[in-house]
């Protein structure tokens, strides 16, 4: 039996993956001010001994907010945002559509097809500093593990568990990603 807290958070998860009017899109995360952020998390290079700090918010216009600092210190050198959620199907869509607004610097995007996967599928863009739509086409995301690509196929698209944000661009520097929202299509 599920926790009272447990179930609070499948239900406020559900209420995150309504569909748009279009049968061939799904909503994977709408940022609004009241947007429950409990399934997301950071996580720094600290895992590993390094000194990146990163933070993750709702601003006032509604907006998530993944801003901190990069630090090379102590073999450091990146910082990340996790998404958590219930298993989805997702072999009847081909891309995913994230709306922000960054600062300039390259970014990951970052899947997984389970959470006890050990790597992730990726790829990277390129953020400018107005409102873009990043279009990222699955199949075409790689398999990595600590920064290495690993030599098995590229992302299946069949099921997803996680979606995450990275910035480690081998240089210390501060960031900001500012993400409006993250849908398939």
């Amino acid at each position: 039996m599920q926790s009272r807290y447990g179930m609070l958070s499948l239900v406020l998860f559900a209420l995150t993956l309504i569909p748009h009017s279009q049968d061939d899109e799904m909503m994977l995360f709408d940022f609004k001010t009241n947007a429950p952020l409990m399934n997301w998390f950071v996580i720094d290079d600290g895992v590993m001994g390094g000194r990146s700090q990163g933070q993750f918010f709702i601003n006032p216009e509604g907006n998530g907010i993944f801003t901190g600092r990069v630090s090379l210190e102590n073999n450091g050198g990146f910082s990340s945002v996790r998404h958590r959620f219930p298993t989805l199907t997702t072999q009847q869509y081909s891309k995913c559509l994230i709306r922000l607004k960054g600062d300039g610097k390259r970014y990951q995007f970052r899947v997984k097809s389970s959470i006890y996967d050990r790597h992730s599928y990726i790829s990277y863009f390129q953020t400018t500093t107005e409102w873009q739509v990043i279009e990222i086409p699955l199949k075409q995301m790689y398999p990595t593990f600590r920064g290495r690509k690993l030599n098995i196929p590229n992302f299946p698209a069949e099921k997803m568990e996680e979606i995450a944000f990275l910035v480690g661009n081998k240089k210390a520097e501060t960031f900001k990603l500012e993400i409006d929202y993250i849908s398939l299509q």
